[in-house]
């Protein structure tokens, strides 16, 4: 049976005072690959950080794994993101440590303490993008596809429910954008939830899947040929 792990239900997303999405819908079962599509400006990433907690949802319901974001605290938030992998356009790796470090930190800094562990664990996911090789290389050695390589790396750590990609081939050339996403899909395949934005119509084309659109301050479903 398949398991709900986001809705939200006539939620309504604010910019501090400012109505950015209004009468939201939708829901995400485990295993979905879910894109969030519209221009620059439209409301996506507002819509991401909700689910992450960076923005309160101020009316409407909404929950994310375990976490009811309308009665989400401050003291819940690290806990909800440990729960999902977030991949953001600009990569955010820490630039004066190496990629295994860079690994290390985020294990370090959610509790995790064996050692041994956390080695394995970082050696799995460098494995599942393959980026085994570049352990000991610098964020400013990579090229932009490799950082967000090591970015999708990263959001697996903590093995999460849920996958949060907010533009990830945002920064990225054409062909690059298509080998992080030929990565994505894998996981997905390999049974990974994840929700995306883009404003990268091709993509989508090229690797189609269930699609909702922010456009006038609504977000719908839409059809493959309309998108």
């Amino acid at each position: 049976m398949s398991e709900n792990l986001l809705y939200l239900k006539n939620a309504a997303i604010y910019q501090e005072d400012a109505l950015v999405l209004s009468d939201v819908n939708i829901d995400i079962k485990k295993g979905d690959f879910i894109y969030l599509i519209g221009k620059t400006g439209s409301g996506k990433s507002s819509f991401m950080k909700v689910l992450y907690g960076d923005l309160p949802l101020k009316s409407g319901e909404g929950r994310v794994v375990d976490f009811d974001l309308r009665s989400l605290k401050q003291k819940d938030i690290p806990f909800l993101r440990r729960k999902l992998g977030i991949v953001f356009q600009d990569f955010k790796l820490l630039p004066d440590r190496d990629i295994f470090d860079n690994l290390y930190f985020v294990l370090k800094a959610t509790g995790w303490k064996d050692k041994n562990a956390m080695e394995t664990r970082i050696y799995e996911v460098l494995d599942k993008v393959d980026m085994r090789d570049k352990e000991a290389k610098m964020p400013h050695q990579l090229s932009g596809g490799e950082q967000q390589r090591v970015a999708i790396a990263r959001a697996l750590l903590n093995k999460p429910e849920i996958i949060l990609a907010d533009e990830p081939t945002g920064n990225l050339d054409p062909q690059t954008s298509v080998e992080v996403m030929g990565i994505l899909r894998e996981l997905n395949q390999n049974g990974n939830t994840i929700l995306m934005s883009t404003h990268d119509y091709a993509l989508i084309l090229k690797f189609p899947s269930k699609t909702y659109k922010c456009d006038g301050q609504r977000v719908f479903e839409v059809v493959q040929k309309n998108v």
